[in-house]
């Protein structure tokens, strides 16, 4: 029964955040001939949100935002009083609207590999979305709000086979 109840509670809660998605207007700052950036904005318009981009290049808005050099990337929008800055994926957006920290936004530095926009080389790296709380604060000093790593998942699925059975133990203690 409580399963149940979890479960219908989880349904309703994504159902709000797909909903407020829907309802949120994304401003994204990019250049024109930014494949990748492209992409990204069609990731955020899969997952629900309505997005406006401005061919404009995002030197001057990620200034204004107060998101240092540090932590840029190729584009970054603007959300409901909050800067994205880089491939962040639309489900850590869709968390920080429903937490509303006290933030600038949120960060994926560079260009990792295998972030929403940057798939397809058939490359995944890690990286990790990084919570800015202050004006033009440097990478160092923010705070990690998603880990990715692709990796981890792997080393621990090859660490458990699936099919294995208990180990069962045959040690046997002898005194002399």
């Amino acid at each position: 029964m409580k399963l149940r109840i979890g479960a219908i509670l989880a349904a309703g809660l994504l159902g709000v955040a797909a909903q407020a998605a829907a309802t949120t207007t994304v401003d994204v700052y990019k250049s024109p001939t930014c494949g990748c950036c492209a992409k990204w904005v069609d990731h955020m318009r899969d997952h629900g949100f309505t997005v406006k981009t401005h061919d404009v290049g995002n030197k001057e808005i990620r200034k204004k935002s107060g998101i240092s050099e540090s932590l840029g990337s190729c584009h970054t929008a603007l959300i409901n009083g909050y800067a994205i800055e880089g491939h962040v994926p639309a489900p850590d957006i869709i968390r920080m609207l429903k937490e509303k920290p006290k933030a600038i936004g949120l960060s994926v530095p560079d260009m990792p590999h295998g972030t929403p926009g940057m798939e397809g080389s058939g490359r995944v790296d890690p990286y990790n979305v990084l919570l800015i709380e202050e004006r033009d604060q440097a990478r160092k000093d923010t705070k990690i709000y998603h880990r990715y790593d692709p990796y981890a998942k792997k080393a621990v699925q090859e660490a458990e086979p699936a099919d294995a059975e208990p180990e069962k133990s045959s040690s046997v203690m002898r005194l002399k």
